[in-house]
């Protein structure tokens, strides 16, 4: 058993790291194939790389980007958690919320990329405010979902012990609706880091969508554009591996395995 275990593990290293080898391959002789002037090869993102590293530019676009997202899904998380167990504890206010709430919750945050420059400016604002909705939506509709599908066996068994309905609901239905919250979190914090490229692309003047924007119109730098595209999609990475693992954290998932 241990080392079928051990080498599962070696697997699950070894085959994400060939395939983006097998990639980089590809990338490299498909562009000495078509000797193409334009597209940039693999050495020449290298190189670019490290020149935005010894302009120490990278690490300040990259902390604009990450404080943009932190602002705009921390309010998201911080509103729409309550209201969404509100709304999931009390069925007739959902019904009266839910179809304002399928109304807004088709339009992509970037159609709101106008009103949100009439509304704050070209800068920071901006951005964080369509971060916010971008998330806010997804954090609240899997809210509702968790709370509605916690088992009512969980509120009987609270109720017997004499809990009021702001302690069955913190202590019981929060707990055991966590999973699914957990899951909605991260595909807010996604779309957030989606968002927020798009958004530094029009109204701010820094960040990673900004660097890749800057970069095609100031020379047409395209081995910075990609540059800046393999970074974003890195951290996008690394933001959904946290919250993979926080998933897999026992006091996370108690509450569906105990209902099975």
């Amino acid at each position: 058993m241990t080392t079928l275990a051990e080498s599962r593990n070696w697997e699950k290293f070894f085959w994400p790291i060939a395939v983006a080898a097998v990639l980089l391959v590809l990338w490299h002789y498909s562009v000495v194939w078509t000797a193409t002037k334009i597209f940039p090869s693999p050495l020449d993102v290298e190189r670019g790389l490290i020149g935005l590293f010894h302009k120490n530019v990278l690490w300040n676009d990259i902390a604009d980007s990450l404080r943009r997202v932190a602002l705009g899904f921390g309010a998201a998380a911080i509103l729409g958690i309550p209201i969404g167990l509100v709304l999931g504890w009390y069925p007739a206010i959902d019904q009266v919320v839910n179809p304002t709430m399928q109304l807004l919750r088709p339009i992509s945050p970037i159609a709101w990329i106008p009103v949100a420059i009439i509304f704050f400016g070209v800068g920071d604002k901006a951005a964080v405010f369509l971060i916010f909705l971008a998330a806010f939506f997804p954090i609240v509709v899997a809210c509702v979902d968790g709370v509605s599908n916690v088992p009512s066996v969980f509120r009987r068994a609270g109720r017997n012990f004499g809990l009021t309905a702001a302690q069955l609901l913190a202590r019981v239905v929060f707990p055991a609706a966590l999973p699914q919250i957990i899951i909605g979190l991260r595909i807010a914090l996604g779309i957030s880091w989606l968002v927020v490229v798009a958004a530094e692309m029009i109204a701010v003047d820094s960040g990673l969508g900004y660097l890749v924007i800057d970069s095609r119109n100031s020379g047409k730098h395209y081995d910075l554009v990609v540059a800046a595209m393999l970074i974003i999609g890195v951290i996008g990475l690394l933001l959904d591996s946290g919250f993979r693992r926080l998933e897999k954290i026992k006091s996370v998932r108690w509450g569906f395995r105990d209902a099975s």
